[in-house]
């Protein structure tokens, strides 16, 4: 059977809306009073009780003079059923004109279906929105990568699965919340404009303030304003916003993304490390998916297995190198570098020894690490930001949390010393050194307390807890090239 084209689709819509208008009846209707959402109605059921309903409509059966017809929002589904001679005139007239994608308002009263289906018996019936569009099939809903990000309303009615993972999104940064003000931590607020982009290396977005004649950033990394926060005596702050990297896009990194940064003042790395284990299964119960998390290809198939149960792994940086590359340590630079070519590892962006090292470390153990593991103890220059090791002056009290090949969240001892920090971000900044942040620099003079910290990136997380396959499942609305 051949497909009526949109066109003509789009054209009976609009012969129905000027139908609605030429029996005085408003497509477009204003404020309804409703019992409560869909789900709020249905968990609400009272056998010929009273109810009012509003919704998209999602599925409509026509049987002659009477119809069956879903309503619909992001919580559930409700049927209602509509005869004509039990509705008002206006409804009546009204009824006709209805399709799949409208948004209506019904009066009526609750009653069981002779299948035993709970549905509700309508009165009155109210256009609330006329859809001049029809929508996608709902059997096959938007299958299109491109439509689903570009269009994600769409993808949200026709997809189960989407509003899935984006419910279970809303629920996991909630309690992300609760679980930190139930420990004591506080939320604030800092810039999301600086000055100096400063708490990561990564190249920022710029742009330029008129009324102060000054060029700012958008911020990489809250860290150094929540530190200076530490100076004023906060013990414990967090703050749940969004960060922006001008940078590459991919199925795990967007330029726009939401993390969580949180210091506990005198803590450490294995006091926030504990933290994030706790936390992370809290979450994983929360919305119950723990501890075995399933990860699944575009037929269904199980590609790959999580197992969150506790206690996880923690190994330090260089043993997992040495593990996946035996002497890796014992080699020189140049000698290094030849095993990277022997073992295909492209390092032309590799200057530093260190940098080498990274990218062994990020090819052959990071992208194999599917179970939790907390990589400790990494190399200082990596992370110019964290208190050295007292046992190894090489490396910095840190952990990197991996799981499913990637990293989920980094922790540090926080390096409280004024004079080894401004050493350490001089070396890092190298010539540009109008790139400190003095007024931080200043800020620790006045003394910081030793603190934990953490890092989380939302999306990720979100990504590895529904098994979504790409970050743009897991943001509503994802940066894409334009059409």
């Amino acid at each position: 059977m051949e497909h009526t084209p949109l066109s003509e689709l789009i054209a009976i819509r609009r012969q129905k809306l000027q139908a609605l208008r030429d029996y005085g009846i408003d497509p477009f209707g204003g404020p309804f009073k409703t019992s409560g959402t869909v789900a709020d109605v249905v968990a609400a059921f009272a056998e010929g009780s009273a109810v009012s309903l509003a919704g998209r409509v999602t599925a409509y059966r026509d049987m002659g003079k009477s119809r069956f017809l879903d309503l619909s929002d992001i919580g559930g589904r409700l049927q209602i059923y509509l005869n004509t001679k039990e509705l008002e005139e206006q409804s009546a007239v009204a009824l006709p004109q209805v399709d799949i994608g409208d948004f209506i308002g019904i009066e009526g009263i609750y009653f069981t279906t002779k299948t035993g289906e709970k549905s509700i018996r309508a009165a009155k019936l109210v256009f609330l929105s006329k859809g001049l569009r029809p929508l996608p099939d709902k059997w096959h809903g938007v299958q299109d990568a491109e439509i689903r990000y570009r269009q994600r309303y769409l993808d949200l009615i026709a997809n189960d699965s989407s509003r899935t993972i984006f419910k279970q999104r809303i629920a996991i940064v909630r309690e992300i919340r609760h679980f930190l003000e139930e420990r004591g931590f506080l939320e604030v607020e800092t810039p999301m404009m600086q000055a100096i982009p400063g708490g990561a290396a990564a190249e920022p977005f710029k742009t330029h303030h008129n009324a102060l004649g000054m060029d700012l950033f958008l911020r990489i990394a809250p860290e150094l304003y929540l530190k200076r926060l530490l100076v004023a005596g906060f013990p414990k702050v967090f703050e749940l916003n969004r960060n922006f990297r001008n940078e590459g896009v991919s199925r795990r990194h967007n330029p726009e993304f939401t993390m969580l940064e949180a210091y506990w003042a005198f803590a450490d790395f294995e006091q926030m490390s504990h933290l994030v284990e706790e936390m992370i299964c809290a979450l994983a119960d929360h919305i119950g998916v723990g501890p075995m998390i399933e990860h699944h290809d575009h037929e269904g198939n199980i590609t790959r297995t999580i197992n969150l149960a506790r206690p996880w792994r923690r190994a330090r940086y260089r043993d997992l190198v040495e593990a996946a590359v035996p002497g890796w340590f014992e080699l020189d630079l140049d000698s290094k570098r030849k095993q990277c070519s022997e073992l295909r590892l492209d390092i032309t962006h590799c200057e530093a020894e260190f940098e080498v090292t990274q990218h062994v470390f990020e090819k052959l153990v990071e992208e194999k690490l599917i179970d939790p593991c907390f990589v400790t103890h990494v190399p200082k220059e990596l992370v110019p930001l964290a208190k050295l090791s007292e046992k190894d002056p090489s490396t910095v009290e840190v952990y990197e949390l991996i799981i499913n090949g990637q990293e989920i969240s980094p922790g540090y001892s926080e390096l409280n010393d004024p004079d080894l920090q401004r050493e350490r971000l001089e070396h890092q900044a190298g010539v540009e050194k109008q790139c400190l942040d003095e007024d931080f620099l200043e800020a620790l003079e006045y003394g910081m307390p030793p603190a934990g910290g953490i890092g989380i990136g939302i999306d990720r997380l979100v990504m590895m807890l529904t098994g979504a396959a790409s970050i743009r499942d897991v943001i509503l609305f994802p940066h894409l090239k334009k059409k």
